[in-house]
């Protein structure tokens, strides 16, 4: 099986929500009850420092995310400070899901929740998919589950 990406798009997102984030961050320095004791230029600042780690932070990001569909198992590799790596085993997965939220139908994207069996917070999101893409990994994903399923019962 080959490593698979993300749709280029999903950092258009990303970095619009480290732009959003920047601008949140840097209110309170702007309005804040101590900007009398502040330069002028301090909320300037501080909104540019908190938009260069956000665009950096997105733009890693992108590079790190991967998945790989094998014969046994979704893995998935990402994150940038924390290097995870999942591994889901098929016979695991009980149910996919292909969704779009209102950011993603801007983007033209859509994510794809793979739900699994017993452990909290038992699903894998994966971000960055055309709707297309989000469709074909939840049929491939669901075929294989039920296959091995099948395989593993007993």
């Amino acid at each position: 099986m080959t490593t698979k990406r993300l749709h280029p798009r999903v950092r258009v997102v990303w970095v619009l929500r480290a732009v959003l984030l920047a601008v949140i961050l840097a209110a309170p320095v702007a309005g804040g009850f101590y900007f009398q004791y502040l330069p002028r230029w301090a909320p300037v600042v501080a909104g540019v420092a908190f938009l260069v780690v956000g665009v950096v932070h997105a733009v890693l990001r992108y590079r790190r995310w991967s998945y790989e569909i094998r014969e046994d198992a979704l893995y998935l590799d990402r994150g940038v400070i924390t290097q995870v790596r999942t591994t889901v085993p098929l016979v695991r997965i009980q149910h996919v899901d292909s969704r779009r939220g209102p950011v993603e139908r801007g983007a033209g994207l859509a994510s794809c929740v793979v739900y699994t069996a017993g452990s909290r917070g038992a699903d894998v999101r994966i971000p960055g998919l055309t709707p297309d893409g989000a469709s074909d990994l939840r049929e491939e994903l669901k075929g294989l589950a039920i296959r091995a399923d099948g395989e593993d019962a007993v």
